[in-house]
């Protein structure tokens, strides 16, 4: 069985806190047409480098039945800043337009097969996996940015065609998995293409 979660399976469930004091399911979303749940976290410079084309794309497609899912699941024992409080004032600050969800146990991150910081998994109205892997082709630095595999695979997918690449490696920091060195990865973790 592939450490993280293959095209065409269902989207695991969750019951996970978010930084506006709620707790959210997988249900929560089921208005949604199409759902992208990430991985993300407070301080890689892999996020914050792009997190406004995130943001645009999120904007881009919230009016095409897409919502948008950030869940953190990185150790506070590896990185203090990842903590519940700090998402709270990262959320504050930022009024980023997707729910952001902590996953303090790392249990979701472990049934997702979630591998770096930012991990974009997009599910359909089934809750099918469509597309896994990367936002764009260079997160840290977005001038140099050349491709938009996210919002590629969302077009083609709210209009109904066939999605062209559905699976890129995720670039970015890897999940901090708590009691692990920092730069740890499980042994069954490894490029998805």
């Amino acid at each position: 069985m592939a450490f993280t979660l293959q095209i065409g399976e269902n989207a695991p469930d969750f019951l996970l806190p978010s930084t506006e004091g709620r707790i959210y399911s997988l249900d929560s979303f089921k208005k949604a047409e199409t759902l992208v749940i990430f991985f993300t976290c407070n301080h890689c410079p892999y996020v914050i480098g792009s997190d406004e084309v995130t943001r645009k794309t999120v904007n881009d497609f919230k009016d095409k039945g897409v919502e948008f899912v950030g869940i953190n699941s990185n150790s506070i024992n590896t990185y203090a800043q990842d903590s519940f409080f700090y998402m709270v004032l990262r959320m504050e600050l930022n009024k980023f337009p997707w729910v952001y969800l902590y996953d303090e146990p790392q249990k979701i991150a472990k049934v997702y097969g979630a591998l770096r910081t930012p991990h974009f998994y997009v599910f359909d109205k089934n809750r099918k996996l469509v597309y896994t892997g990367r936002g764009i082709d260079s997160p840290r630095e977005t001038n140099k940015m050349t491709v938009n595999d996210l919002s590629n695979a969302l077009e083609e997918h709210v209009s109904g065609r066939e999605i062209t690449k559905k699976v890129t490696n995720p670039i970015g920091c890897n999940v901090k998995w708590d009691g692990m060195d920092a730069h740890w990865m499980p042994d069954d973790a490894c490029d998805l293409v």
